[in-house]
């Protein structure tokens, strides 16, 4: 029997062929984050409000969350390799779609179609390096495969800011254009065609498309209840000339909620059904008989979120509130990546110590601390050095946590199902980043409406004045609060212009801090999750006792 070690040793071409899916991974998770920093330019030129730009963000990873199991599946079926080549091409198409949008529809119709082109992408990079990379040699090569997630993540928020600074909003997604092209290439000379093998007839059309309603309707209900109302219409919603009036009895948000918890258990027992009459399923739910793979999920959610709500709202607190310009938050924010890439690096070191699964807990233990050190630390006039400080702390924590969950999660999965692994794996981290987008966005927009109203009240600023300047704030992301910079005494509020920037930055920045929390709590329940992660690799590793 071959044992790990014996395991063939990769080619340089494997070796090749691993750095250049890591770059192409790399460019759709870096477009999931650089938008953040660009937010309030975008906002300010295309008139965006709080719920449009929650969309720019969260739609993006909606869509590659409810399209990643069916793109898995459908790479099994196709070749890896070309659907690769495929999503890099459709990517970049949407890319240049996106730079060139002149309305807020139009950009996020562009989000959409780059998430087709990134869920063809994400599946097909991580099942290809699990059917090339064997034994000691794959544990390795997921920790790259993680790293570049933790890492590109980081760095998108730095370069976003810097494209943003010396540029245009529009060159985040330009940028794609000539890496994509340097990737699609490269990928054509080493990147091995790779397939899984059908083994049941049938394609799952309606797993997808029950996936995919209730995975899209569960972020939608978050992002909209703070303006529609989380139980009464709070406000108009309409759909393709399809309305829901103000004066209905109950909210659309309840009845998204309930859309997508029934069209997710209807999914679980369609695919419970494909599973008794032998059909192709789009899930395999006999994965989570492997508790390292059910808790290792879990964990990976918690991180997700934990780590896409911090990235959604700093940039708006950085360049709104302390009044940072793009570049200048992008620094800040970079001080994640600065440690991410540290801890990156030296996970494996830590690893051959603590295990995989200690690694991953204490990257969580980091992050937690990081997050509420920051919550404490965020105020209308902290420097920004001082909140780059707990960000080192979180990056360092991300790092370790992301290089090593990815091998933990799928360490006991069978060879011939680790493909659906794969992709049920990336589809809980892109719902995790959806829904931490959403979460920080509803958290946000909630504190917003409480916090700025007693901060003008304090400030003196009240009435119908003060009733406008907090719902604009609310509704602009804080985008109003650098426009009266801009305007200074020329501003409808002539000489109480500095007071009311003083309020409603206090204002901004206690509604931010609310919004971490939120992130802080969903980063400890990861923490709990890869306790019990620990638990269960070291059971499934014990030594079986000998009568």
């Amino acid at each position: 029997m071959t044992t790990p070690q014996q395991s063939p040793a990769p080619t340089r071409r494997d070796w090749a062929a691993l750095a250049v899916l890591s770059i192409g991974l790399g460019l759709i998770v870096l477009d999931g984050t650089i938008v953040g920093v660009a937010l309030p330019a975008i906002i300010g030129d295309l008139g965006l409000d709080l719920t449009d730009a929650q969309w720019v963000n969260s739609l993006y990873a909606v869509l590659l969350a409810a399209l990643l199991l069916s793109t898995g599946n459908l790479a099994d079926r196709w070749g890896r390799k070309r659907l690769f080549l495929v999503g890099l091409i459709v990517f970049m198409a949407a890319s240049v779609f996106a730079a060139t949008s002149s309305t807020a529809g139009m950009l996020i119709a562009a989000r959409a179609v780059q998430a087709v082109g990134a869920a063809l992408i994400m599946p097909s990079t991580l099942s290809t390096v699990n059917a090339v990379f064997r034994g000691r040699y794959r544990g390795a090569a997921f920790g790259v495969w993680g790293a570049v997630i933790s890492g590109a993540a980081a760095v998108g928020p730095l370069a976003g800011g810097a494209l943003v600074q010396w540029t245009s909003w529009h060159w985040i997604f330009l940028v794609n254009v000539p890496v994509g092209i340097a990737v699609l290439i490269a990928a054509i000379v080493t990147v091995p065609e790779t397939r899984g093998v059908k083994t049941r007839p049938g394609v799952d059309v309606d797993g997808a498309l029950l996936s995919a309603i209730g995975f899209g309707a569960l972020v939608f209900a978050v992002i909209e209840g703070p303006d529609l109302g989380w139980l009464s219409p709070a406000g108009e919603f309409s759909l393709f000339g399809w309305e829901w009036p103000i004066d209905a009895p109950i909210s659309v948000v309840p009845v998204a909620f309930a859309v997508a918890a029934i069209a997710l258990v209807l999914f679980v027992v369609w695919e419970r059904h494909r599973e008794k009459v032998q059909r192709a399923a789009l899930l395999d739910l006999n994965l989570f008989s492997y508790s390292t793979f059910s808790w290792g999920n879990l964990t990976a959610a918690m991180v997700a979120v934990g780590e896409f709500a911090i990235i959604f709202v700093l940039p708006l607190y950085l360049i709104n509130a302390l009044g940072l310009d793009v570049m200048g938050a992008g620094l800040v924010l970079a001080a994640m990546a600065l440690g991410a890439f540290f801890s990156g690096a030296s996970a494996r070191h830590l690893a051959a110590r603590f295990g995989s699964p200690g690694t991953v807990l204490i990257g969580l233990g980091l992050e937690v601390l990081g997050v509420v050190a920051l919550a404490l630390v965020v105020q209308a006039t902290t420097p920004g050095w001082i909140v780059a400080l707990p960000l080192v702390v979180y990056g360092l924590g991300l790092g370790l946590a992301s290089a090593q969950l990815t091998g933990t999660v799928l360490q006991d999965i069978p060879v011939e199902i680790s493909g659906q692994g794969s992709a049920t794996q990336s589809t809980v981290r892109q719902v995790g980043s959806a829904l931490g987008t959403a979460f920080a966005g509803a958290a946000l927009a909630v504190s917003l409406a409480i916090t700025v109203p007693t901060a003008l009240g304090e400030a003196g600023i009240t009435g119908s004045q003060a009733e406008q300047l907090a719902e604009s704030t609310r509704l602009t992301a804080g985008t109003t609060i650098a426009q009266l910079r801009a305007e200074g005494a020329a501003s409808a509020l002539g000489d109480q212009t500095p007071q009311a920037i003083d309020a409603l930055a206090s204002g901004f920045s206690d509604a931010t801090r609310a919004s971490l929390l939120v992130a802080a709590i969903f980063l400890l329940l990861g923490f709990v999750g890869a306790a019990r992660l620990r638990r269960a690799a070291g059971a499934a590793h014990r030594p079986a006792s000998t009568p």
